[in-house]
């Protein structure tokens, strides 16, 4: 206590699922997209349809592959609950406690029902980073003097490495491998873009296979936290409990779109290379290379003399 009351809560809260970071991937594909569309009226015919539906796709592949590394939405978990707001005082709040896991960090969320209660106003919204390099236990110790409310602290006290739980190590490690296969799977959509831009379609639809599989190979290093055990989060009388978040249901949709577009231009480079042509705007291009010479003159005097 300070003088008697309970300190000031000064710090700025984290977003659960969007921050900066996130926020500034956004604009940045966000300007690339207005940026392909202020040019698509330069562009004839059908191939405009054509151009703005590869781009538009591919910038959007490329987005959701970054902004997951950032959003905290891979697993959540709510429970509406009547719990003790403080510490060492009997005082209870109905409140909404939510969790959010990302790859780098949890997010603990407390929200009262209705706000305002106890002439305070319960809104809160704490990250606790685990990513390599951050220490945990420092973020958690930060918690308890700043006098943080007890269900956020029950809640992120799960996750610490000193816990009985022991699920700290498996969070971090799954997190890191799952962020390193994404960082892969955005070179090789990179790449991708390389080859059907130079244009070599076979092989930009062979890396485009690559990119959804190091997509998926991220969701199942996500997944192995499911094999260890989870403590029971017991808050008052209710139970929290969570289950796989949109970040995570987004990495599986884009994923397997990766596969069914890689493999329906590999397919087309083998049975209609045509129409695989025609959709990337390559036959103008074929025409001209076989284009035939309509007539060919010869001077006599050359042919004469032999030459």
């Amino acid at each position: 206590l300070f003088d008697g009351i309970y300190p000031f809560y000064p710090q700025q809260r984290k977003a659960a699922v969007f921050d900066i970071s996130t926020i500034i991937v956004i604009v940045v594909f966000l300007t690339l997209a207005c940026s392909f569309l202020l040019i698509t009226p330069g562009i004839r015919g059908r191939a405009r349809l054509y151009w703005t539906l590869r781009v538009l796709l591919s910038l959007f592949v490329g987005v959701v592959i970054v902004v997951v590394q950032f959003t905290g939405d891979w697993e959540t978990g709510w429970v509406q609950a009547n719990t003790s707001y403080k510490s060492f005082s009997p005082v209870q709040v109905n409140a909404d406690i939510g969790l959010h896991i990302g790859l780098a960090g949890v997010n603990v969320t407390l929200r009262g029902n209705p706000v305002q209660q106890i002439n305070e106003t319960i809104n809160y919204n704490e990250h606790f980073p685990w990513s390599l390099g951050v220490d945990y236990e420092h973020s958690y110790s930060e918690g308890l003097q700043k006098g943080l409310p007890s269900p956020i602290l029950y809640v992120a006290e799960k996750f610490s490495p000193q816990s009985p739980c022991a699920v700290h190590r498996q969070y971090r490690i799954a997190g890191h491998y799952a962020s390193a296969m994404l960082w892969v799977a955005f070179c090789t959509w990179i790449i991708s873009n390389i080859l059907f831009s130079m244009p070599v379609l076979v092989y930009g639809g062979y890396m485009l296979l690559a990119t959804g599989a190091f997509m998926i190979f991220s969701l199942l290093s996500f997944s192995t936290v499911r094999n260890s055990p989870m403590c029971l989060i017991q808050i008052g009388t209710r139970a929290l409990h969570l289950a796989y978040g949109g970040s995570f249901w987004l990495m599986l949709a884009v994923g397997l779109l990766c596969f069914v577009a890689g493999i329906t231009i590999v397919a087309m480079h083998h049975l209609n290379l045509d129409l695989l042509k025609t959709f990337f705007d390559l036959r103008e291009d074929k025409a001209e290379e076989y284009q035939e010479m309509p007539e060919v003159f010869i001077n006599p005097h050359f042919v004469n003399q032999g030459l």
